[in-house]
């Protein structure tokens, strides 16, 4: 073979091996994308970034439903069965309604739509039109303290705390599917596994976790935490690996791992730890301590506390959402009829403003995300 041959059939060879490592990377891709799409609840919308679940939820991308939404914090007020509207540019308040008895969460709809405030010990939901504000219909729904919705779309889930179980009822029309039962007091926070077949619920008054089938509408584990324990928020990391649990009498957060379902790890935040919120960069972990009146920034690659925000002269900060912009973290002031804005640059607190008694799961909206998981805004 002469020396210009050679130099061809290397040329040749070289080319080949880049081809078939390229193909062989591209089949992989391929069979890893069929893989998601068989392992992925059927109907949900596909995960755009594995390593980020809430990609489509960072600052600038709000959905063309919501873009011309004016943005409003939403409290209601459980103590006085009201709910109060703030302007986040003003502070202040703009609107006033009375609702059903005991308010506990205002939750965003699936698709995006409306409003849904949950009167607890009304055994009822009323309806506000985010556009206008303005209050719409109340519909009968028995004891529901929070509420989810399956990533599919199909159901909401009504949280029922008092009766012990999870109330799949249709997504539109609230009309109760199936209720199923919990074994455990005190059920009321969940997220979902990335690819949505699974969610995980807290028990607040027996200090348990469960596991439910989303799609067959079963519970398949559970796990129990320390005694005395009363697990409150819970929130999947964006790579979907983790779960964390906000535990306000172990002052801290579980972490769990969602496909082995046990508990891998605990890191100590504060007193009453209580709601979890994640950046709009996805990067770090917001966390109430209601107990003493601060907030844990916790760093997600390295799961670590990076920075702790206090209230000046106390408070008693508790559930709520970041702004659509991602600068300022609303909570609600459960035991000191108030609502804290915080800029999320440093902490400092941006406005204290007075609302009625005992304001709960206050809801900032819109936020950016395709879809609503519920509770005061859990997005995809």
């Amino acid at each position: 073979m002469t020396r210009s041959n050679s130099r061809i059939v290397t040329a040749v060879t070289f080319f080949l091996v880049v081809l078939i490592g390229f193909s062989e990377r591209e089949a992989l891709k391929e069979v890893h994308a069929q893989s998601s799409k068989m392992t992925a609840l059927p109907g949900m919308p596909p995960v755009q970034n594995p390593s980020d679940i809430y990609a489509a939820d960072h600052a600038g991308e709000l959905s063309p439903v919501v873009r011309d939404f004016p943005p409003r914090i939403y409290v209601p007020n459980s103590g006085s069965n009201t709910v109060d509207i703030i302007d986040p540019k003003t502070y202040k308040i703009i609107a006033h309604f009375p609702v059903g008895k005991q308010p506990q969460h205002v939750v965003p709809s699936y698709d995006l739509k409306r409003l849904w405030v949950l009167n607890d010990l009304g055994d009822s939901v009323t309806e506000i039109d985010p556009r206008t504000g303005q209050k719409g219909e109340t519909l009968p729904v028995a004891d529901p303290y929070n509420m989810y919705f399956t990533p599919d779309g199909k159901y909401a889930i009504v949280v029922a705390e008092a009766k012990q179980s999870l109330d799949f009822r249709d997504a539109q029309t609230m009309k109760l599917v199936e209720s199923v039962k919990v074994n455990c007091k005190g059920v009321d926070h969940m997220d979902f596994t990335a690819d949505g077949r699974f969610l995980i619920a807290s028990c607040e008054f027996a200090a348990e976790l469960l596991k439910v089938d989303v799609a067959n509408r079963k519970v398949v584990g559970s796990i129990h935490l320390e005694q005395g324990g009363m697990p409150q928020d819970v929130k999947t990391s964006p790579d979907g690996k983790v779960f964390y649990v906000a535990d306000m009498m172990a002052n801290g957060v579980y972490l769990i791992d969602p496909d082995s379902f046990k508990r891998i790890d605990f890191i100590a935040t504060g007193k009453g730890t209580h709601g979890l919120y994640v950046s709009r960069d996805s990067k770090v972990l917001y966390i109430s301590n209601r107990g003493e009146g601060s907030i844990t920034v916790l760093d997600l690659a390295t799961r670590k506390p990076v920075a702790k925000w206090q209230i000046p002269h106390g408070g008693s900060p508790d559930m709520g959402g970041v702004s659509a912009d991602g600068k300022v973290l609303w909570l609600s002031g459960r035991y000191n009829a108030e609502v804290y804005a915080f800029d999320t640059s440093d902490g400092h607190l941006l406005a204290r403003i007075k609302v009625g008694k005992g304001p709960h799961g206050l809801c900032v909206y819109p936020q950016p995300g395709r879809y609503s998981l519920g509770h005061t805004g859990v997005f995809r």
